[in-house]
């Protein structure tokens, strides 16, 4: 898949891009990032690409004409196709693993990344087929959500994980759930131990440890995500039994 980045600070993307387990996947070109470093296409002599709001107000506006620009750059060097056009903005629907894992098996798009006020809706109306947002909250741009659905997608393609099972028993993983807690060495650590049934050697009993410990935080974190698995038929009789015994 390819993923072209329109972007105004092009080199925060580089050392993401060559660190970690999912350098794997963009050294390969199985995710294929190529930056398109918004002030390239600006104008005049200093290369500007924003301006003021119309009606007045604060911060400035990324113009519509530099974009045009930038966006039929990447389009050219496609050879012509017109792929998906994905705004990261507030407005936009929460990125989560459902929509991960549908962007991570298809062809990839133009991520977007927005700065200062806005973007002339203009364009915004012309071009973008996606909005995206990480949360609740409001960021300086859209570089950050950018890097994290790169990120989200990248580990997702096939080989790029040591273990091909690691992200089906991650948080939102195959069942839906949130993941189980872990524990490594030493046994003791300030007088906490590690629970006994991941040192008895029982793998079925650790599944079921591990199971129980994921249905309990989920129950307690986000119930939600219980009702999802419920309606989607992936609880089973022994896991409605053990929500069943919860005090929560």
């Amino acid at each position: 898949m390819r993923w072209d980045v329109i972007t105004l600070f092009p080199e925060l993307f580089g050392p993401f891009l060559t660190q970690g387990v999912t350098r794997r996947a963009f050294e390969t070109k199985q995710v294929d990032v190529r930056l398109w470093p918004l002030r390239d296409f600006g104008e005049g002599a200093y290369k500007r690409v924003d301006d003021r709001p119309f009606g007045g107000g604060p911060g400035m506006v990324l113009l519509a004409e530099p974009l045009e620009r930038a966006l039929g750059a990447a389009r050219a060097d496609r050879g012509g196709e017109a792929p998906a056009l994905i705004h990261f903005t507030p407005t936009g629907r929460r990125i989560d693993q459902t929509l991960v894992r549908e962007l991570a098996a298809g062809p990839g798009g133009v991520l977007l990344c927005g700065r200062y006020e806005g973007i002339d809706q203009r364009f915004l109306d012309r071009h973008v087929t996606q909005e995206l947002s990480l949360g609740d909250f409001v960021l300086s741009g859209g570089e950050l959500p950018a890097l994290a659905l790169l990120d989200a997608v990248a580990r997702l393609q096939p080989g790029v994980l040591g273990d091909e099972q690691s992200h089906q028993q991650d948080s939102f993983g195959d069942d839906g759930l949130l993941d189980c807690p872990h524990y490594s060495r030493p046994e003791v650590l300030d007088g906490q131990t590690v629970p006994p049934v991941l040192l008895s050697g029982h793998h079925a009993q650790i599944q079921r440890w591990r199971r129980e410990r994921s249905l309990e935080l989920t129950a307690r974190r986000r119930p939600d995500l219980i009702a999802a698995a419920r309606a989607a038929g992936r609880l089973s009789k022994a896991d409605e039994a053990h929500l069943a015994g919860l005090q929560l």
